[in-house]
């Protein structure tokens, strides 16, 4: 769900090459999400191994990070800690979304809909432990950082960020630019092609830097997470009523600081404002000092090979692929 500022906010497209020697800091749910819905059959039905466990997290984790780390980028995933409170209304409306998903798709399924059925199956995925577990186990054996936040990962994202850990946020959603997050990158971890109707697209990183977003809207700080809880984060799912990007934008510009803001709104707003401005203005974040692990080629196969079934051709085919940029990394730190 996430914050939804998307279409008042300026970006620019990138080149992979212009991300060259670049620290990332990837929203890890955000990411494997994505895998899971994307790396499916025509049909469906997800990657999966001999035993009908899910792979298709691992097979993006490997082989899309691996054309990351190829660009000369360095990575850091970052995964979520403890959900606050406030979070419960929104995965309520996630799992009920996931039913009506899961509905449709067996309708299609009856009706032998293949593309139906690709399209519902995507609405229904789901994160378990041991998938999370995995997926840090492979990155880690990858040589990419992993880091635990104690809350949210993205707001722990734009903190190394802010802390000079990392160049920029890696993430679909918009929620680090209202925590200050300096720059966000887009598309960075989607398949850099996506065929469509009319033809194959090509997909293009995208950055949207804060101070332009406040500049362009012209707002401050404060302001900017005023208009985020207005139009619906996931800690106020929907916002206020009867209020979009446009509606917000002009209202925080117009009566400037947060308690004239909502003064303003008086008898429409349905949750705690101020609780949710906290949240936003001092996110539950830690602080980092980032070390990157070496690249363990006999876990990597370990996880892939022995325990879900990949072609060890196609994984030591990689692994020397990743070995080569490992080794490039370090002759340019070394010169």
């Amino acid at each position: 769900m996430g914050l939804q500022i998307g279409d008042i906010v300026p970006r620019y497209e990138v080149k992979f090459e212009e991300l060259k020697g670049k620290i990332i800091a990837v929203d890890a749910f955000n990411a494997i999400y994505q895998f899971l819905s994307s790396i499916r059959q025509p049909d469906g039905t997800p990657l999966m191994d001999e035993q009908k466990r899910i792979t298709s997290h691992l097979s993006g984790l490997f082989y899309r990070n691996i054309a990351l780390l190829s660009e000369g980028m360095k990575l850091i995933y970052v995964f979520d800690g403890e959900y606050h409170v406030l979070k419960g209304k929104t995965h309520e409306i996630r799992d009920n979304a996931k039913q009506i998903a899961k509905e449709k798709y067996q309708e299609a399924l009856e009706e032998e809909d293949i593309e139906g059925m690709g399209k519902y199956s995507r609405g229904f995925v789901r994160l378990t432990k041991e998938m999370i577990e995995e997926s840090k186990d492979l990155l880690q054996a990858m040589g990419i950082a992993v880091i635990q936040a104690p809350g949210e990962g993205e707001m722990q994202c734009a903190s190394l960020v802010r802390d000079g850990e990392a160049y920029a946020v890696g993430s679909q959603d918009y929620d680090s630019l209202a925590v200050g997050g300096n720059r966000l990158i887009q598309n960075l971890t989607l398949a850099r092609q996506r065929k469509t109707r009319s033809g194959v697209v090509y997909i293009s990183p995208e950055i949207i830097e804060y101070e332009k977003v406040l500049n362009s809207l012209g707002i401050d700080s404060d302001q900017l997470i005023c208009l985020a809880i207005l139009v619906g984060t996931d800690f106020n799912p929907g916002g206020v009523k009867g209020i979009g990007p446009k509606k917000a934008l002009a209202l925080v510009k117009e009566k400037k600081y947060p308690v004239a803001i909502f003064r303003a709104l008086e008898g429409k707003v349905d949750f705690d404002w101020k609780v949710v401005f906290e949240i936003f203005k001092k996110p539950n974040v830690s602080k980092f000092k980032v070390e990157f692990p070496k690249l363990n080629r006999d876990k990597v196969k370990e996880i892939l090979v022995g325990e879900h079934d990949f072609s060890l051709e196609r994984v030591e085919k990689h692994l020397d692929k990743l070995g080569e940029i490992k080794k490039q990394g370090a002759q340019r730190k070394l010169f």
